[in-house]
């Protein structure tokens, strides 16, 4: 089984920016697509953004998750998440997928990290 482990959570001002990684257990190469999900206490978890581990292509959901870019690091096995001007909308516990590769999608496995919580104070 792969194992995702997210770290970089915690207590922070809003205004401020974080940097949260994810790093797998397994050379990213492995996986087509890894990304983040934000969730917030009883809610539906929401995609933030996506990268093509390939390419580095990637696409964020400003209007969710604020301001906020998704990066990779082959060598480390990691993917990030930086937000940068945070708000209280950004509150939630980060989570990191990996999607393995397929011909047909619906055949791709999808592996979840543990999470990682984000707070914002005044």
């Amino acid at each position: 089984q792969v194992q995702l482990v997210e770290l970089g959570g915690g207590l922070v001002q809003g205004g401020g920016s974080l940097r949260l990684s994810c790093t797998a257990s397994r050379s990213i190469q492995n996986f087509g697509t890894m990304g983040w999900y934000r969730q917030a206490p009883g809610a539906q978890r929401e995609l933030g953004g996506t990268i093509i581990t390939d390419s580095g292509r990637t696409d964020q959901t400003d209007s969710v998750m604020g301001r906020l870019t998704v990066s990779k690091d082959k060598a480390k096995n990691a993917v990030y998440l930086q937000i940068n001007s945070l708000k209280p909308e950004n509150t939630g516990v980060y989570l990191c997928f990996a999607r393995t590769r397929a011909l047909n999608p619906i055949y791709g496995r999808t592996y979840w990290g543990q999470g990682t919580l984000v707070t914002l104070s005044s």
